[in-house]
């Protein structure tokens, strides 16, 4: 994995297209290690905002493994990414199953209540993101 600041550079250059978006460090100012208890400080500093969870589909296949996964289902609706190989195994998931109820549409996750979540399904690239940025096309 990449170094911190590595990656919050790279995450505020995606980001800067679009002004909704913003990047923080607030886990490494705060030494908070786990999703669940940074969903909750988010939440606490910012009463107002509307948060949604960006991940891949990778992540949402394992996401049971994480610590108290199911509080973060309740906390904030949850965008899951589609990514090569991973689409059946994510969609057949633990998580996937037990919050089957809580999937909408993507267009209306935003306004959703939690639990809520929805599956973004993209057209693929046949390149994985490991191997653009070993051949150096990844903007950092």
């Amino acid at each position: 994995m990449a170094p911190l600041t590595a990656r919050l550079a790279s995450a505020r250059s995606v980001a800067q297209a679009d002004f909704r978006i913003r990047v923080s460090d607030l886990e490494s100012r705060l030494g908070l290690r786990y999703t669940v208890d940074t969903l909750r400080a988010l939440k606490v500093r910012h009463p107002g905002a509307v948060f949604v969870w960006l991940m891949g589909a990778d992540n949402l296949g394992q996401i049971h493994r994480w610590k108290r996964w199911t509080e973060i289902f309740k906390i904030a609706p949850i965008a899951v990414f589609d990514r090569s190989s991973y689409s059946y195994t994510a969609l057949a998931s633990p998580a996937a199953v037990r919050f089957s109820r809580s999937r909408v549409s993507a267009r209306h996750l935003v306004a959703a209540t939690p639990p809520a979540w929805a599956f973004l399904f993209r057209e693929r690239h046949g390149a994985s993101a490991t191997e653009e940025r070993a051949r150096g096309h990844w903007k950092t």
